[in-house]
Parts: C-alpha cells; sequence; structure tokens
C-alpha cells in the first residue's frame, strides 16, 4: 500500500509520498512490468487518484537542506521544479515536524531552496520561497541556438499567429509571451497554441508555455500550459518566469511586489533587482491523506 497525502496550491494539485521512512513503502518513481510509470497511473482522475503530479520527499542532498524534493508530472515525466508543490511540501514537512519551525530548506532539481512560513494558529497558511536565480541564457535554459545568448521578445510563428517569447528558466524551462487577449480569450490561447510552443524544436527538453496579459505594472494574468501537464489552476515556477520576463521587458519593475493572477488565483512575485533571486508568496492547502494499492491500478 502506499501512503500520500493530497494538497493544493491555488488549485494545482499533488500527491506527496514521504519515502524518507525506514520501512520501506512502494515507489511512484518506479514503473510497473510493462514499463508504465506509476506516477501516471496515480495522477489519473479517472483511473487513478487525480493529481496535476506527484511530490516524493527523500532524505536531504545537501548539508543546508532538511529534505529534498522530486517531481514526476502527470505524463510520468520528470521537472526539475515546481513552486506550487515546493509550497505544499514545505507545509507537508513543517506541519509534520516535531519541532514546529517557521523556515525551512528543500534541494529540489533547481538547487536548494529556502521557504518561510506563515502560522496561523497550528496550520501553515502561506509559505514564501526564494525561489533562485533566473537563467536566461540559452545553455541554461535549454534552448537551442548560441550558448550565451537570450531569447527576449523573440519572434516565434505559431499556425498563423506571431508571438514574441521570452526564455526564462527557473530551474524549469519557460516560454513567457504578452499577448492582447485576456479573461477567456486568454485561456483560449493557451488552449491552441500551448501545445506548440511546448513541443516547438528550439526546447530540446520541451518547456512551460505562459500566456500573459499585462493589466499594469504590478498586476499580470496568466494561463501556463505546463509542460506534461497541460493547462492548469496554477504555475508557481511560471509565474517567477512571467515576473521576470515583465521586468526585462520594461512592463513591470524589480524589487516590487507583482500580483500574478492564474485561474486558481494570485501568487505574488518580487524580483530582485540584481535578477540574483525571486521571491514568491502564496497559499498551500491540506486536503486529505488515503492509501492506494498499485496493483489495483
Amino acid at each position: 500500500m502506499l501512503a500520500f497525502g493530497k494538497y493544493q496550491g491555488l488549485g494545482n494539485d499533488f500527491l506527496i509520498v514521504d519515502l524518507r521512512e525506514s520501512e520501506p513503502q512502494p515507489s511512484p518513481e518506479k514503473r510497473d512490468e510493462h514499463g508504465f510509470s506509476i506516477a501516471r497511473w496515480l495522477c489519473d482522475r479517472r483511473l487513478g487518484v487525480g493529481a496535476d503530479g506527484v511530490l516524493t520527499i527523500r532524505a536531504p542532498q545537501t548539508s543546508m537542506a532538511h529534505a529534498s524534493m522530486r517531481v514526476l508530472n502527470a505524463d510520468g515525466s520528470e521537472a526539475q521544479m515546481c513552486g506550487n508543490g515546493l509550497r505544499c511540501v514545505a507545509k507537508y514537512l513543517l506541519e509534520t515536524s516535531e519541532v514546529p519551525a517557521t523556515s525551512i530548506t528543500i534541494d529540489t532539481g533547481a538547487g536548494a531552496l529556502h521557504c518561510e512560513a506563515t502560522w496561523t494558529g497550528d496550520t501553515v497558511s502561506s509559505v514564501t520561497v526564494s525561489m533562485g536565480r533566473p537563467r536566461l541564457r540559452r545553455a541554461e535554459i535549454p534552448m537551442r541556438g548560441a550558448a550565451d545568448e537570450t531569447c527576449l521578445a523573440q519572434d516565434y510563428l505559431l499556425g498563423t499567429r506571431h508571438l514574441a517569447v521570452s526564455a526564462v528558466s527557473m530551474g524549469n524551462p519557460h516560454a513567457v509571451c504578452f499577448v492582447p487577449e485576456s479573461g477567456r480569450a486568454l485561456m483560449r490561447l493557451a488552449q491552441e497554441l500551448g501545445p506548440s510552443l511546448e513541443t516547438h524544436s528550439d526546447f530540446p527538453e520541451r518547456c512551460n508555455a505562459e500566456f500573459a496579459h499585462v493589466h499594469s505594472a504590478t498586476e499580470i494574468e496568466l494561463v501556463v500550459w505546463e509542460r506534461g501537464v497541460g493547462i492548469t489552476q496554477a504555475c508557481g515556477t511560471g509565474a517567477c518566469a512571467t515576473a521576470v520576463a515583465a521586468c526585462k521587458a520594461g512592463l513591470a519593475q524589480p524589487d516590487t511586489e507583482i500580483q500574478v493572477m492564474l485561474p486558481g488565483g494570485p501568487l505574488f512575485i518580487r524580483v530582485d533587482p540584481a535578477y540574483q533571486e525571486v521571491y514568491m508568496r502564496g497559499p498551500a492547502e491540506h486536503v486529505f491523506d488515503g492509501r492506494v494499492d498499485l496493483s489495483a491500478l
């Protein structure tokens, strides 16, 4: 039996599996006898439990961290980072710790990231994450082309639509487009062009595709087509990448908190003026705990 906790951040939902216990339990990181990803079964909303991804927790990989997090997408692929997922893992670790604390550091595919919690009674209600340095060089994203060049407001033709694409990595690759559409039209655009941008040949590891409408220098509306998932209610790294791209384009200002409104609700992002750090603040909620017999999936 596999024990898990169901968590969500602005509707972006995850199954958290703690693999640190001395008594081993089945790992969703493995594949079944047919080579099919167990994480994919678990995320299936009709045949499994249902989630945007599975987050596994293991022992820390560095001396500064308390634990490590691995991100498995709904399609069974692995992502280096997930901002909403990290807030959920921080909440789980802090609330289940024997010694209450307001901060924790977690190893991720994007490095060791520091999290500060806001407690309401005995519950962590929100988490601020130091998301690390945004990467803009093509080699860091990764992206085809000259390794040291950036991709900022570069013209891309998707179908019959020209888009100005800015590429940013927050430990995982993002392609950000600022467009005039908002509301339902913005969602339709993301649904229509997201798959093509995710799989564009310039991104050898695929990318997350952001479609953003700037309402003001401190408010951005955003819909994200997530790599390996599709449209999600929220994406923490996508909100961070969009804020960085907006600052680089002069549409927003560093060192100012930017409200990024996603379908699931707002995240609050602040970009360091030297572009050495991005801070993300948002909620995380525990939904339920459960156990599942993997042999029944």
